[in-house]
């Protein structure tokens, strides 16, 4: 099978990747690194129909994708690599901006040019053969009108950067409910956002973990 089909059939995409040079801390042999993600419309009813969501375990995503990107490198003799866990811990954020499709945002968080502020990964794959890389995009940020700049209503993501203690004071709120059941502002404010399908119940899941994960009510 094929990468792309690989992908497929789980509802990930490549969001980017780079071709390493001598100086990035990759496994050795790695001649591409590819940056995996949900693909939408479809991740979401995927991923809440595997035994991971279902088991009623901990850490359901983390697991999904340790097994499914861990399965996909194996096939294509590669190795997966992932935003969580560790030691190691791995650089996304430094990788990501290696692509030439995702960018730091005027709030200092990731954009991409498919799903704007709602990026996210899930894992990536070292591969020891140098493949095609998803073309450069225009960055989405150039000649917008950057609404995520005032769209916080805790002032808590600002050009100054992300203030994590206000942001969960203000989710204790009545005032913050919007925000947790269905997804943070500033992230929905950006026009990328809102043209990838990504659902409310996924966002609001990720939101829950964020403030509570310890599954506190």
């Amino acid at each position: 099978m094929t990468l792309a089909a690989l992908l497929a059939a789980h509802h990930l995409t490549v969001l980017g990747g780079f071709h390493p040079t001598p100086e990035d801390i990759l496994p050795p042999g790695t001649q591409t690194l590819l940056l995996l993600g949900p693909a939408e419309p479809g991740f979401w009813a995927h991923f809440t129909a595997s035994p991971e969501w279902q088991d009623g375990q901990p850490d359901p995503m983390d697991r999904w994708s340790r097994r499914v990107i861990g399965t996909i490198a194996c096939d294509l003799g590669a190795k997966a690599l992932f935003p969580f866990g560790g030691p190691p811990y791995h650089p996304f954020y430094r990788w990501a901006l290696r692509t030439g499709r995702i960018w730091e945002s005027p709030v200092r968080l990731l954009v991409s040019a498919d799903q704007g502020l709602m990026v996210s990964f899930r894992g990536a794959l070292a591969l020891r053969e140098r493949v095609p890389l998803p073309a450069p995009a225009p960055r989405p940020c150039d000649g917008c009108a950057r609404p995520c700049l005032a769209a916080c209503p805790a002032a808590a993501l600002t050009a100054d950067g992300y203030d994590v203690p206000a942001c969960h004071g203000f989710l204790d709120t009545p005032a913050g409910q919007p925000c947790l059941t269905t997804g943070c502002e500033t992230r929905r404010a950006c026009p990328v956002s809102q043209a990838y399908a990504r659902l409310p119940e996924q966002s609001a899941w990720h939101m829950g973990r964020f403030h509570k994960p310890d599954g506190a009510a």
